[in-house]
């Protein structure tokens, strides 16, 4: 029901709001929420665009929420980047059917409008109070980001031959 941008969006802000007040730069919120870099980056645009995140450049900057978790619904993040398309009149453009929706095109936006009901009247505040044992959508320690540090990925060893430095000897 809801394009992998929602889901990454929804993914970048409950990031933020663990390691609020610390901003976030673009390579940490991907590799902490298992995104690739150059799509959370087009992610984060969106969001910064709707004002939903604030971006600042230089030393100290980042990325932080621009909307207080408790105050910033679900429905705000997911409208930021892929908007609720209810169906207002009838899809297949049929002139009988106009704005007086048919009984299957009715229930589909009955069902919209719950998905917006209750979205919009969920905050990322509860979403981050709620406990269950994991961090909602993210797979992250809140230990390993508590300082704002995320550590390096781990080198990958090359396999075949490699040019080991030479000892002197002959």
């Amino acid at each position: 029901m809801f394009s992998q941008t929602v889901e990454y969006a929804l993914r970048a802000v409950v990031f933020l709001a663990h390691r609020a007040p610390n901003p976030g730069i673009c390579e940490d919120i991907a590799l902490g929420t298992k995104v690739p870099r150059p799509y959370m980056a087009k992610v984060l645009q969106g969001l910064v665009k709707a004002k939903i995140l604030n971006s600042q450049r230089g030393l100290g900057g980042g990325i932080t929420l621009n909307i207080e978790p408790e105050k910033l619904t679900l429905l705000e993040v997911i409208n930021a980047v892929d908007p609720v398309k209810r169906i207002k009149t009838c899809p297949m453009d049929l002139a009988s059917h106009g704005v007086n929706l048919c009984p299957l095109h009715r229930r589909l936006d009955n069902a919209l409008a719950s998905v917006e009901k209750v979205f919009g009247s969920t905050t990322l505040a509860e979403i981050l109070l709620e406990t269950g044992g994991s961090i909602p959508l993210c797979d992250f320690s809140p230990k390993r980001f508590s300082l704002g540090q995320i550590s390096p990925p781990t080198p990958v060893k090359k396999k075949g031959r490699q040019n080991l430095p030479k000892s002197g000897k002959s």
